[in-house]
């Protein structure tokens, strides 16, 4: 289900989606009112939820939609990079923190992955992130929040990874996505992909952002 109070942007991001294999777009909503008796009939998998909307905020609606839904993932969808709003989201107890910049394969492929229980935050709000983490900007975490961290500090594995993967990583701590990963070490898209399917293997982690709390964590990747 889409939340968005913008009907053009609204209406492009669900023929946007519609296109994409495996995802059903069952309903949308333009306020907070209608989300939350649209979202108790429908009952969606996955929600995406504006931020600013007239009337009221999508961090602030987020406990009420996720009462009416429970079942649902709820995904903030937001041109915020404001990083209260990121924090605030994912106390909440938001799924996700995405940009309406991304792609749309890349936001497809978000919405797959949480889906599936996995957390995601575009890769520019990543460092925002870990610097909220490392500030204990969180005092009191999301469970989502707290199982990023969690999982993310493993013992004595970076020795593991090999030199390229070892770049790779630090340009995932900065924030990078693959496709700029890719152009900056000068190397094919397909060929980053697979090096961040090992990382993630290799940390024993499901997200870039728990690569990049994890990295974090050991100072590895953080500008001097």
């Amino acid at each position: 289900m889409v939340v968005d109070d913008h009907k053009l942007f609204r209406r492009g991001l669900i023929a946007l989606l519609a296109q994409e294999e495996g995802l059903e777009i069952v309903g949308e909503a333009a306020d907070g009112v209608e989300a939350l008796r649209r979202a108790g009939e429908l009952k969606p998998d996955l929600i995406l939820l504006d931020n600013h909307m007239p009337g009221v905020l999508g961090v602030d609606l987020l406990p009420d939609l996720r009462e009416a839904a429970p079942q649902a993932q709820v995904l903030m969808l937001t041109v915020s990079e404001d990083e209260q709003d990121l924090t605030a989201a994912l106390r909440g107890g938001a799924a996700g923190y995405l940009l309406k910049t991304m792609d749309g394969a890349d936001l497809a492929n978000a919405l797959r992955r949480a889906y599936e229980g996995e957390s995601v935050v575009s890769p520019e709000m990543m460092s925002k992130l870990v610097r909220a983490l490392r500030a204990s900007a969180l005092p009191a975490p999301a469970p989502q929040v707290a199982a990023l961290v969690e999982t993310a500090v493993a013992p004595d594995v970076e020795a593991g990874l090999s030199p390229r993967e070892g770049e790779i990583l630090r340009e995932i701590v900065q924030g990078a996505s693959n496709k700029e990963i890719a152009r900056r070490l000068g190397i094919a898209e397909t060929t980053v992909k697979i090096h961040v399917q090992h990382i993630l293997r290799k940390l024993g982690v499901n997200s870039r952002v728990q690569v990049a709390v994890w990295a974090s964590e050991r100072g590895i990747g953080q500008p001097q």
